[in-house]
């Protein structure tokens, strides 16, 4: 794969603070790639650097092969979409589209090709002339959106795009946003906090805290054999046991029940969760401080509080921690 970003031994400081520590990644031309991490981990920071509106205290930022470290953000190729979609209220949505085009001295007639383009691949073209006021925070976030494609950029930079948004319109857009990236084939960076967005959505996921790259992998990758503690904590739920000096981890669906003697953790059932799609069922294992986590689904479970089970494992589900 080419890379369209290289990013190389960057250093961010802010009053002698380090907030992104020593820290190299390349990014491929096409990917949807998202930057995941806790608040205050450093990735709106990383994304701010690679749009041009922080410069690095060292280090280099590569677009295309080109160093950009002191290029202002209208000249790199990139539009960043933020959370807050700051629509232009006395504009419909075709002209919100269109000004960025108008700015550049685009010709009308370009530019309401364009615009026309954007607005159908984003959903639009029967709210052209709606003010953003008159629109949902679904359709002001397409506007917003479509606004930043219309400039045809190599890369488009999201920084947590879907946070204002209610459950369900956020699981929608995420499918849409997936759709139209393998639609116009461009290199989408995605920042959020939420797991299970990343999950959904991206190609390669970087997980990020206190300033630095915990792991880089598919989700596929960073779930199964998360590289750190953070990383299996952090990703999903995981349940840690000591073994012959090692610290493992194992996921709650690895994890089975057994009400006769199987395996050597014995435990107490101390609660039982129900949570739609499975139950969630907690349990106190003897001798041991931590409790343990155990996915079933709904019509397996003939289980109760307090009652004394069993767990047991597979081996090739263990994830060796340290």
């Amino acid at each position: 794969m080419n890379n369209i970003i290289e990013i190389d031994e960057v250093v961010k400081e802010f009053n002698d603070n380090k907030v992104i520590l020593p820290l190299s990644l390349s990014i491929y031309s096409g990917e949807f790639l998202t930057i995941l991490g806790p608040s205050g981990c450093g990735k709106t920071t990383l994304l701010r650097m690679i749009a041009g509106f922080e410069e690095p205290s060292s280090g280099v930022i590569k677009l295309n092969g080109g160093v950009v470290n002191n290029l202002p953000p209208y000249k790199r190729d990139m539009n960043l979409v933020f959370q807050h979609y700051a629509l232009f209220p006395h504009m419909n949505v075709e002209k919100n589209i269109q000004f960025g085009l108008k700015m550049k001295g685009i010709s009308l007639a370009e530019q309401k090709t364009r615009a026309e383009e954007a607005m159908k691949l984003t959903q639009l073209t029967e709210f052209r002339n709606r003010k953003p006021h008159q629109l949902s925070g679904g359709q002001q976030q397409r506007v917003a959106i479509a606004r930043a494609i219309v400039n045809n950029p190599k890369v488009l930079l999201l920084d947590e795009p879907l946070g204002a948004l209610d459950f369900k319109l956020r699981k929608d857009l995420q499918r849409e946003l997936k759709n139209l990236q393998r639609e116009l084939g461009i290199t989408f960076i995605y920042v959020t906090h939420d797991q299970e967005e990343a999950m959904s959505m991206s190609d390669r996921i970087v997980v990020m805290n206190n300033g630095k790259i915990e792991q880089i992998g598919t989700p596929k990758e960073i779930y199964q054999n998360p590289a750190s503690k953070f990383v299996a904590s952090f990703i999903g739920e995981n349940n840690y046991f000591h073994k012959d000096d090692q610290l493992i981890a194992v996921r709650p669906e690895n994890i089975k029940i057994s009400q006769s003697p199987v395996g050597k953790h014995k435990g107490i059932i101390k609660d039982i969760e129900f949570v739609g799609t499975l139950n969630k069922i907690y349990i106190e294992i003897k001798g041991e401080e931590n409790t343990v986590i155990v996915y079933q689904m709904p019509d397996q479970s003939n289980l109760s509080r307090n009652e004394e089970v069993y767990i047991h494992w597979k081996l090739e589900d263990e994830v060796i921690m340290y």
